[in-house]
């Protein structure tokens, strides 16, 4: 048995990480931190655990890194890296759920989460955790940054056209929907349900934090520079994300061809399902799972691909992708504790 840590645990990613832990049947959970809660059982912050955990939550040092073979780190954006560095001293591999390591330039991190990054050094040797792109790089790896979750799906809804030379790749258009779930579990006015009932609203428009992780990925798979217009909204449901990418084609696609590569470059991938000719991705056949449902068109008026992607947001948008990064590390097969039908209704 392998021995697995969370930092943060109390958060909404840490909460689905022990839910999906507790019954894989390779991994043994000791140690759970949360700095505000240090000293309480974890049953009592997240009831839903009662039974299953029992453990006393305790403050993260980096003597954790010592006791375990993997440290999953869902902590804040900016927290991760005050720590990283210490805790890979401990030797175990680490898995970090926050954006402190997923982009591969310093100063684009710096310009969009405006804070310096403490260890430029260390973002060299991690890896873009999205195993549909990176396995390789990410089985022999020590830090895993786990994507986002506007970046997991728009990325897996665009990596087919890359390299493709019927699709503009400097064309694309991504407008995503995301549930309150993924603000976090932390109050804020925005999230608080009078605010977010029974309303629509679209934030962060053209300075999404998220935008450059989209476009590092698509560049690298692209082979040259692109960038994107990213447009994320806010909808009155708890967990869900239903992105909707347009790209422009260089030359007359039918539908059918389109839907063809795409089933032909998610062939080999269990946790992508690309829908039949016709069907639409819909938040609710993904719930609770680590699947991603892709359903492509071609608007013929326009000359235009549409792309529709559906994950889970606290899933294959954060704790399942985690997961999914940790059995390829320990050198398990992917789909352990994964694989598993999505919950509807």
């Amino acid at each position: 048995m392998k021995k697995i840590s969370i930092a943060g645990a109390t958060g909404y990613t840490g909460i689905e990480l022990l839910r999906l832990l507790v019954k894989h049947p390779e991994v043994e959970i000791v140690t759970l931190t949360a700095e505000s809660h240090a000293g309480k059982n974890i049953a009592d912050i997240a009831p839903s655990l009662k039974g299953w955990v029992d453990q006393t939550l305790v403050k993260l040092s980096p003597e954790l890194a010592t006791n375990c073979d993997v440290l999953f780190l869902a902590l804040p954006h900016t927290t991760s890296m005050q720590n990283v560095p210490e805790l890979l001293k401990g030797g175990c591999k680490i898995i970090d759920l926050s954006a402190d390591y997923r982009l591969h330039d310093a100063k684009v991190y710096t310009d969009w989460y405006k804070t310096p990054h403490l260890n430029p050094e260390i973002i060299k040797q991690a890896v873009y955790g999205l195993p549909e792109l990176h396995r390789d790089t990410i089985k022999q790896a020590q830090l895993v940054a786990n994507p986002g979750c506007y970046p997991t799906s728009a990325i897996l809804a665009l990596a087919p056209f890359m390299q493709q030379d019927w699709a503009d790749a400097q064309s694309i258009i991504i407008d995503s929907k995301s549930g309150v779930s993924g603000a976090g579990r932390k109050l804020r006015q925005s999230t608080h349900f009078c605010e977010a009932n029974e309303s629509v609203t679209a934030y962060g428009l053209g300075e999404h934090r998220h935008t450059p992780e989209i476009e590092q990925e698509l560049s690298g798979l692209e082979g040259s520079d692109i960038t994107v217009s990213f447009s994320p909204h806010l909808m009155p449901m708890t967990r869900g994300m239903l992105s909707t990418a347009y790209v422009n084609l260089k030359k007359n696609v039918t539908r059918d061809a389109l839907h063809a590569h795409f089933v032909k470059f998610y062939k080999n991938e269990r946790f992508v399902r690309v829908l039949e000719v016709g069907q639409y991705a819909n938040t609710a056949h993904v719930a609770g799972s680590n699947f991603c449902d892709i359903g492509v068109q071609v608007d013929t008026r326009n000359q235009r691909a549409i792309v529709t992607s559906a994950i889970d947001n606290l899933m294959k948008g954060a704790s399942s992708q985690a997961i999914q990064n940790m059995n390829l590390m320990l050198g398990i097969d992917e789909t352990t504790g994964l694989d598993a039908p999505p919950l509807f209704p």
